[in-house]
């Protein structure tokens, strides 16, 4: 059983390595001993001020070809537990649930009835074998401004392209709340000269997505991650196929409908996600607010399932000037429904600061360098209109708006603009646009052409090109944001060290460097 002091202790994340068919070399990936039924590790999420999910699956053979974990096609009654302290002295809500081969023998245990704002243990019992302990956290109450949120996010784990040791290093921080933002898989098959190889080839379905987030689940790092805090999660497009948009595919085979709830439903399976959540089919609701007390909401954004297919080109990539399309007032990256339901949550926000998590870079970006322009259409820059409804809305609500942004494989900070083809529009928010976990390989804290981005882009100004996460402390008073970077991910281990630190002031849409 793994508590949250040996999560840190010096030999945990080596133990679990060899335990789990890894080492802390480059190496084939190995399949684990077929006895631990809790090798994916256990996992919380979506808390509120009176509850929490509660997540495991059964997966004695992780690296089973058939996604299924090596569990009989059979129920199996898994017991859990939660409680006030490590040692399960003060035991405050138990009860069992049935894991079932139609959903990879995963449970969600959607536990309520506790205090607001208070620290939980808890684990689970299949047969005669115990999970690892989790630490979870309830929200504060509704009112409560005293109560700051520990807040790190993350995105874009490519198992192939590295170690997952930034997971460590954000487990290491004892976060309230974990947000990841995208790309938590990568469904690609193999690279020519990986990192360390993957199990199985492309995700095109149902087993293959399922064997994919189990390799990931299996992770020692990630584990520990997951162990040390409740999760918040929104998907990407590499989560389901690179690039698609709405009901249209980046490759035309295999048919996309089923391969988007093969994935669809995988994803469901390995998250610590709500019933509410359960997809149907090939579609599932993902978009949804978290409240912390009154200090912040936390608005979780899905901007793949209901985009409108690319501006111009109809496929994803960069465009110039003459793309007018991408200006037309009825495009929309979230769909009008989901744009609607945010509308609402925004004006009828009691909060100090709302927090929009979600995929793809909103503020205006000119990726040319010298002259000439050049946008991404797969942003928010090819669904303008969108942007500027949003925009709109913080604005004419007066509210406290930081994106919180995934996607890209490198730190930016900067400011949405009110219009960004007004030269003298006001700032209404603030953007924070996280590095990815792996993906990208170790990349460099600045490239030759960063000075010339950040020059021709005003509004923009940060960027780290490392790896890693973003902290952030939220309270009443003021939002602390630290970007943290690691050095390397082609080798494990490496230190975590903040690239960049700023302030944000309530009312105030500006960055202050610290």
């Amino acid at each position: 059983m793994i508590t949250r002091r040996a999560l840190f202790a010096g030999g945990a994340s080596a133990g679990l390595a060899l335990a789990l068919g890894g080492s802390p070399v480059r190496a084939a990936a190995r399949r684990a001993p077929l006895s631990d039924p809790f090798q994916l590790g256990v996992a919380s999420g979506e808390p509120t001020s009176d509850g929490v999910v509660l997540w495991t699956r059964l997966a004695p053979d992780p690296l089973a070809l058939d996604g299924l974990g090596g569990m009989p096609d059979r129920p199996v009654p898994v017991k859990w537990q939660i409680a006030k302290d490590e040692n399960f002295k003060n035991v405050v809500r138990a009860g069992t649930e049935t894991a079932v081969q139609e959903e990879a023998h995963s449970v969600h245990v959607e536990v309520d009835g506790l205090d607001a704002g208070a620290e939980y243990f808890y684990r689970f019992r299949a047969g005669g074998d115990i999970s690892e302990t989790g630490r979870t956290m309830t929200a504060p109450a509704r009112g409560v401004r005293d109560r700051a949120l520990n807040l790190s996010f993350t995105s874009c784990a490519d198992y192939q392209t590295g170690w997952f040791t930034p997971y460590r290093r954000m487990a290491e921080d004892q976060p309230d709340l974990i947000a990841f933002l995208g790309d938590y898989i990568y469904e690609y098959g193999d690279y020519k000269y990986p990192v360390r190889d993957q199990a199985g080839g492309e995700c095109l379905d149902l087993a293959g997505y399922r064997l994919r987030h189990a390799q990931h689940k299996a992770d020692p790092e990630l584990r520990m991650a997951h162990a040390i805090a409740p999760w918040v999660v929104v998907w990407d497009d590499h989560d389901i196929e690179n690039a698609w948009a709405g009901d249209v595919p980046e490759q035309p085979d295999p048919p996309f409908l089923k391969r988007r709830a093969d994935a669809f439903q995988a994803y469901y399976e390995n998250m610590p996600l709500r019933r509410a959540q359960k997809p149907d089919g090939s579609s599932l609701r993902l978009y949804r607010s978290l409240r912390w007390g009154s200090v912040a909401n936390l608005h979780l954004l899905d901007t793949r399932q209901y985009r409108d297919l690319y501006a111009c080109t109809g496929k994803s990539g960069t465009v110039g000037p003459e793309c007018q399309e991408r200006f037309a007032p009825n495009r929309t990256i979230l769909g009008q429904e989901q744009e609607a339901w945010l509308d609402g949550e925004l004006k009828g926000s009691e909060a100090t600061w709302d927090l929009l998590g979600q995929q793809v870079f909103m503020m205006e970006m000119d990726w040319t360098n010298g002259e000439g322009k050049g946008y991404s259409n797969e942003g928010w820059d090819g669904y303008v209109g969108s942007r500027d409804r949003l925009a709109a809305g913080i604005d004419a609500y007066r509210r406290n708006a930081v994106v919180l942004t995934g996607d890209v494989h490198s730190h930016w900070a900067g400011e949405i603009k009110r219009d960004y083809r007004d030269p003298g529009s006001k700032s209404v928010a603030v953007e924070l646009v996280t590095t990815s976990v792996t993906s990208a390989g170790d990349g460099l804290d600045e490239y030759p052409n960063t000075q010339i981005l950040l020059d021709e882009n005003p509004h923009v100004k940060f960027f780290n090109g490392r790896r890693g996460y973003v902290r952030t402390r939220i309270s009443d008073s003021e939002m602390k944001v630290d970007f943290r970077s690691l050095a390397r991910v082609t080798e494990p281990y490496a230190p975590a060290y903040t690239s960049g630190s700023f302030v944000i002031e309530p009312g105030v849409p500006a960055l202050n460097p610290i």
